[in-house]
């Protein structure tokens, strides 16, 4: 049953990322850039996590791990640019 399962969530999550990604290019305002990134960040953990569940392998939770602290970073500190015009204080 899983075998069945996987490969279509991982469809299901490539259709969301392909849609961010159009957000992301054409998006109107730049907090729903902000926003189509920080989802876009989510759909690829997503994918790298159905990914390691579907061949077994067991390594890339770390890499899926990585990429959320990544991403967490990354949209606080757009935030905090777009609010305050600087990263750092």
């Amino acid at each position: 049953m899983i075998a069945l399962v996987i490969p279509v969530a991982m469809a299901l999550f490539s259709l969301g990322a392909l849609m961010n990604l159009y957000r992301l290019v054409i998006g109107p305002d730049l907090t729903d850039r902000i926003l189509a990134l920080d989802t876009l960040m989510i759909n690829t953990i997503a994918l790298i996590v159905l990914a390691d569940i579907w061949m077994g392998i067991g390594f890339l939770f770390e890499a899926a791990l990585l990429i959320a602290l990544m991403g967490f970073v990354s949209t606080v500190a757009m935030s905090k640019y777009l609010l305050r015009g600087d990263v750092i204080e």
